[in-house]
């Protein structure tokens, strides 16, 4: 990217208006006149009211709405809280084959905390004391 003041290559950008510039005079020239904030992307697909549709469900396929009650879980969001558990989901979202690397991740109690969490929420256990 270019400076907005000189057109040399930029290294940083305005903190209100996020233009490119390259250096602090060229900074102070920018902000001589008033910046605003860029508008909001608007999403391309207003889908929020529509239900999503699996391409390929399965039996073991968990409905949406149980999906979106994950939000709610406070114990979930706990588990959240731990940057390992952030960084173990981030390998897992960005690996070719997650599901060789869940059985690895499983042995590690923090995960499987993580996932018992989830599991309470989408398949709870019915009381068997009954």
């Amino acid at each position: 990217m270019s400076c907005i003041q000189c057109e040399q290559i930029s290294k940083y950008k305005c903190p209100v208006c996020r233009q490119p510039y390259c250096s602090v005079p060229c900074y102070k020239t920018h902000k001589q006149t008033p910046c605003t904030p860029p508008d909001p992307p608007t999403p391309a697909n207003e889908s929020d009211d529509k239900e999503i549709e699996y391409d390929y469900p399965t039996e073991d396929t968990v409905p949406v709405e149980k999906l979106k009650l994950l939000e709610l879980s406070t114990e979930l969001k706990k588990c959240l809280e731990n940057p390992h558990v952030r960084e173990i989901l981030e390998v897992l979202d960005k690996s070719p084959h997650p599901d060789e690397m869940m059985k690895e991740y499983m042995q590690e109690p923090i995960f499987t905390e993580f996932v018992d969490a989830c599991l309470k929420v989408v398949q709870p256990q019915e009381d068997t004391d009954k």
